[in-house]
């Protein structure tokens, strides 16, 4: 939560530690300069002054700090290297991508690791028996974290099996929506509403990647059961192709598919196009549109729904 989203009593209570804290360290780094030579500044230096005298601290570990800069400045220069070979060998499709994503999550927190221990070991500490330590802590997390380790490795199967990338369009059991991330622990998809579903890697069960081949954009149209449906069939094969040439998201077709249905008041013709998924809703929008434009310059009617009412005759007796 950002500072000024916070209440006034939250606001007043980081002010004041800040405060407190800002005291504690010009006490302990100031007090023979503030007090020089008495006895509040020498029991200031002997209680406050071991934990907050910067100046000292600096002074006794100047060295150890600059290595210790040295090594951030390293390791940020190794990262962005790193980053950068990434980059340019996942820059080409969407799995590359996506798998350059991953890659990068996974460079950003080694060269974190890498730069605290490095960081440890100039300031003294047994680095390889701390490594053994988080070992033991660490086998002993797993089996705590189970699902953390669940979604991990589903992620990477789902990189791997190429199930789907960023950027496709899938069907899950809860919605419909674009892929716009694939991480270590959880994939993003959006809606077409905008709407972004956070779901863990090992719970995506059962999706449907409308994007791995073409996708039909269907335009039914009705004609007249009184029309001439040879001729009818005779303009819609003719126009095929200025149809496409009026829709350019269209890969394949158009393709005339026959009589799809015996209404109750018109004969359903069916044209299908194949476009990719993240079009299809256009196009189809683009081929009704196109089809009614050219039954009108035909002279080819659409009829409406009709409903026929029988009257019978009250013989008088």
């Amino acid at each position: 939560m950002n500072f000024k989203n916070r209440s006034k009593k939250e606001k007043i209570e980081i002010i004041s530690v800040g405060v407190l804290i800002l005291i504690f360290i010009l006490l302990g780094s100031l007090s023979n300069v503030i007090f020089p030579g008495s006895t509040f500044a020498l029991v200031i230096e002997n209680s406050i002054g071991k934990f907050f005298n910067l100046i000292r601290f600096v002074e006794d570990n100047y060295v150890i700090l600059l290595e210790s800069l040295a090594i951030l400045i390293f390791v940020w220069i190794l990262n962005k290297i790193f980053l950068f070979i990434v980059y340019l060998s996942t820059k080409k499709g969407k799995r590359s991508e996506t798998i350059g994503n991953l890659l990068k999550g996974f460079v950003k927190y080694l060269s974190f690791l890498i730069a605290i221990f490095l960081i440890l070991g100039a300031w003294g500490v047994d680095t390889p028996t701390l490594l053994a330590g988080a070992g033991i802590v660490g086998l002993a997390i797993s089996f705590g974290a189970q699902s953390l380790l669940e979604d991990l490795f589903a992620g990477l199967a789902i990189i791997m099996q190429k199930q789907f990338v960023v950027g496709d369009i899938v069907q899950l059991e809860l919605m419909r929506g674009t892929v716009r991330e694939i991480g270590l622990r959880i994939t993003k998809i959006e809606d077409l509403n905008g709407d972004v579903l956070l779901i863990n890697n090992s719970d995506i069960k059962n999706v449907i990647n409308t994007s791995s081949s073409l996708s039909l954009a269907i335009c039914d149209i009705g004609i007249e059961y009184g029309a001439d449906l040879e001729k009818i069939e005779e303009v819609i094969l003719k126009n095929l192709e200025n149809i496409r040439n009026s829709i350019p998201n269209i890969k394949e077709g158009p393709f005339y598919y026959g009589i799809e249905q015996l209404a109750d008041s018109a004969v359903v013709c069916r044209i299908v196009a194949k476009t990719e998924e993240h079009n299809r809703h256009n196009v189809r929008r683009a081929l009704n549109r196109e089809v009614k434009l050219m039954f009108d310059k035909n002279g080819i009617n659409v009829p409406f729904p009709q409903l026929t009412v029988h009257q019978v005759e009250n013989k008088k007796q």
